[in-house]
């Protein structure tokens, strides 16, 4: 009776080996063909697989009754899942990595890629949920205790995790980049690193300003860099008692002053109300180009050339 079933076990054993060993040979040739690396993973993969798995079935076929076929088959799909998650971690991992190289932001890259260890892992929990029903193991208590845990860990990265969401909004949404110059609550600095959990500023005294990323996504955010014209707004005050003949010259005389520079674009220049004992003029001019530095220059220009200009005149400025 044993020589009669040990006959059949060979067969199953040497069958299918054999057959995943051609299986294997087979989808290694279609891999040189086609260069893909996941077909070159399946290929190694298959015949150990299949030999294994041939094994366990035939150890089935043999009349013993030594009570270890249960831990036999648990022990043969443990080696097989390991087989197999070790390949879709490697295939997953690879197309992950070139969908990352393909995206042409190299923060967002880096970040995406930031994320592989994850998901290994995930793919790693999926493969063990999947044993484990699959050797009737009782997943309720289990659901329940990583529910309780899953629970407690989201209490104690609340704001960890904020923070990285707020991160990613920042990348995604892209209200700035690295090297602008942004306004926040009251604060003028250019942006040097946007980190996962905080963003670091460099303001015009030259201190480092380092700003949570919450704050920055709840904030209202002004980009000074991407101003296609800054608007100038410059209100001086004259004495109401000047001769009438110069103040009358100053709105074409601020306008030559502004045309000459050729950043600035000058709008209007009106004596706007009376103060008291003094006019009140307005000029108002933009300035074209992303520079924040040059047009700092251009407006210290106009600015000293509006006093000069005054006291060519003979004007005097008053309080307003």
């Amino acid at each position: 009776m044993a020589t009669t079933a040990l006959v059949p076990a060979l067969l199953v054993l040497l069958g299918g080996g054999l057959l995943s060993q051609l299986l294997g040979h087979v989808i290694h040739l279609l891999a040189r063909r086609s260069h893909s690396e996941p077909a070159r993973l399946l290929a190694e993969a298959v015949p150990v697989g299949g030999w294994l798995l041939s094994a366990a079935l035939a150890w089935r076929q043999l009349p013993l009754d030594l009570g270890g076929d249960q831990l036999l088959m648990a022990a043969a799909k443990l080696v097989l899942l390991v087989l197999l998650v070790r390949v879709a971690n490697r295939v997953c991992t690879r197309a992950f990595r070139r969908w990352t190289e393909r995206c042409p932001d190299e923060a967002v890259a880096a970040m995406l890629w930031s994320l592989a260890p994850m998901l290994r892992a995930l793919i790693w929990c999926l493969g063990a949920v999947l044993y484990l029903q699959n050797i009737g193991v009782q997943m309720a208590a289990i659901w329940a205790l990583l529910s309780a845990g899953g629970i407690g860990a989201g209490l104690a990265l609340k704001q960890p995790v904020q923070e990285f969401f707020n991160y990613l909004t920042i990348l995604l949404d892209r209200p700035f980049q690295t090297g602008q110059w942004i306004q926040v609550n009251g604060i003028t600095a250019r942006v040097e690193r946007v980190g996962v959990r905080s963003t670091r500023l460099r303001n015009l005294s030259g201190e480092a300003v380092v700003m949570g990323n919450s704050l920055l996504t709840n904030a209202v955010v002004i980009n000074c860099d991407e101003l296609q014209q800054r608007r100038v707004v410059l209100r001086f005050a004259l004495a109401a008692a000047a001769p009438p003949q110069a103040l009358e010259q100053v709105p074409a005389r601020v306008r030559q002053l502004v045309g000459a520079e050729p950043e600035a674009c000058f709008e209007r220049c009106h004596c706007l109300d009376v103060q008291g004992s003094s006019l009140l003029y307005e000029l108002v001019y933009g300035l074209e180009g992303l520079d924040v530095q040059r047009h700092r220059e251009v407006q210290q220009r106009i600015t000293l050339g509006v006093n000069r200009l005054l006291q060519d005149l003979g004007l005097i400025l008053a309080a307003n």
